[in-house]
């Protein structure tokens, strides 16, 4: 209570070893927390996890962020629920009506209606507006419920972008063997992009699983395919075959060798990291849903299907890649030489942006964790029979669509774009090695800080700095070459 006043003591009248004891208990548990964080980070490091521990840092800014709204609510709630508004404007946008409020505020036979402690919690503070002929803006209990229901959508979105990842993850995994089988199969690796044989186009397992044919019904017919197919074997071998092959072609041509699996992998760890926190406009998007939940609108509920239609669209237009991937090489060829290759390019993803995906996949698990934090939050609170609860038959429906995209997301849709996001013009920083990625960054680096140090010497006439410089340059030039190594070979093709 804040100062001391309603019910209970003050901290001046509160035996000391209660104040020891619960201080004991708090700092205990955090550094339990905090110990269990950091020697999770060690052993990540330790096995070269680096995305998966920056995904940690990430964690650990989250709590951080948490911890600061815990301290706002706690610092100011004894200024926020003496905050005086007329008793009209508290009447409208309500999640419950009038009604269910009266009905709420009747005197129960066990006396712990929730309602019933607000109003003895809070005597001070509805004191101080009633004599002003007003009501408090917000009760210090309605506080205190906002409070835990932010903690547990922070806590419910990170356990489940993590859940999510795992069995994506797992899915992804079995993959391996199809790389391995790839590897022994290709027995003379110089031969790999020399072979002569003729083939015709449809003959290819690929084209044959992905080509619907030509013309206008073609369109219809392959996007119908493509939301089917990912609800069953969403990504299959002869796809991994040849989408593999074509970002090897495009990107890593001297390099037919090339772990596509390991990359790949890698490059959805470090996409984790992204996931896992909670963007400006995701908590723009809590607010806004708090501000429509209005009695009678049923906002929860019909919230629960952005989510679900986003991520079909997702899966739909991912499937609809590897279809528009293999209809450019049977439009194109009758037969061909050597093995198929597909050509990647951004034109084939929305706007021309392989990372918008990531964003829709972003934004599609934090709104499946809001719903299901909701519902649990509400549910713990106030009860299953909470007006605030809705009614079963819109509550149900809620709970299925809830399993049914976080089983989809982990199975289908998160392996599909790990896959297809590769398909892109440029490929991701992850090809190259974390230690190679660091070397190269600070050699580029160092490189142009030397620049930079030798320009400002207005052109020295030493022999040595003349040399130096164009050493230098040569080697920032080469650097950052190395970097674009997917966009020059790609235009080499072209």
């Amino acid at each position: 209570m804040a100062g001391g006043e309603g019910e209970g003591t003050s901290l001046e009248f509160t035996p000391t070893w209660v104040v020891a004891a619960v201080c004991t208990v708090i700092v205990g548990i955090s550094l339990a927390v905090e110990r269990l964080l950091h020697y999770t980070g060690k052993k990540l490091k330790k096995a070269g996890q680096k995305p998966l521990f920056e995904a940690l840092q990430k964690i650990k800014e989250e709590l951080m962020l948490l911890g600061f709204i815990s301290l706002l609510l706690t610092v100011f709630q004894s200024r926020i629920v003496k905050i005086c508004v007329k008793e009209s404007i508290t009447e409208h946008l309500l999640p419950c009506s009038l009604h269910d409020k009266e009905e709420a505020l009747k005197p129960k036979p066990e006396g712990t209606s929730h309602i019933r402690h607000l109003l003895a919690e809070e005597a001070v503070a509805v004191g101080y507006c009633a004599a002003k002929g007003k009501v408090p803006l917000l009760s210090l209990e309605a506080l205190h419920h906002l409070h835990i229901f932010i903690f547990v959508l922070a806590v419910v979105h990170v356990t489940f972008s993590v859940l999510t990842v795992v069995f994506g993850g797992a899915k992804i995994r079995q993959w391996k063997h199809w790389e391995e089988s790839i590897t022994k199969d290709n027995f003379d690796h110089s031969q790999v992009f020399k072979s002569s044989r003729f083939t015709n186009v449809k003959d290819h397992d690929f084209i044959r699983n992905r080509f619907v044919g030509i013309g206008k019904g073609s369109a219809i017919r392959g996007w119908i395919h493509s939301f089917c197919k990912q609800f069953y074997g969403s990504v299959t071998k002869t796809d991994y075959v040849a989408l593999r092959l074509g970002f090897i072609t495009t990107h890593c041509k001297a390099n037919p060798k090339f772990n596509f699996h390991k990359y790949m992998i890698r490059a959805l760890e470090d996409d984790f990291k992204k996931v896992v926190g909670i963007s400006w406009y995701l908590w723009v998007f809590v607010v806004i849903f708090l501000l429509l939940n209005v009695n009678g609108w049923h906002t929860y509920f019909w919230i629960a299907f952005v989510p679900f239609i986003l991520l079909l669209a997702v899966g739909t237009k991912l499937e609809h890649i590897i279809i528009q991937l293999a209809h450019e090489v049977a439009e194109k060829h009758i037969a061909i030489e050597g093995d198929l290759v597909v050509q990647p390019s951004d034109d084939h993803f929305w706007f021309h942006r392989p990372k918008i995906v990531l964003f829709f996949i972003h934004f599609i698990l934090f709104q499946n964790a809001f719903e299901i934090a909701f519902f649990f939050w509400i549910w713990v609170q106030y009860g299953f029979d909470s007006c605030i609860m809705g009614q079963v038959r819109y509550i149900i429906p809620r709970l299925i669509i809830g399993v049914f995209i976080q089983v989809l997301c982990s199975y289908s849709t998160l392996p599909l774009y790990a896959l297809v996001t590769q398909m892109g013009t440029n490929f991701k920083k992850a090809i190259f090695e974390d230690h190679i990625q660091a070397k190269v960054v600070g050699w580029a680096l160092n490189v142009k800080k030397k620049m930079a140090n030798n320009g400002g010497t207005n052109g020295s006439t030493h022999d040595g700095s003349t040399a130096t410089t164009s050493a230098t340059t040569s080697a920032a030039t080469s650097a950052f070459k190395t970097i674009q190594l997917g966009k020059i070979n790609q235009s080499q093709q072209s």
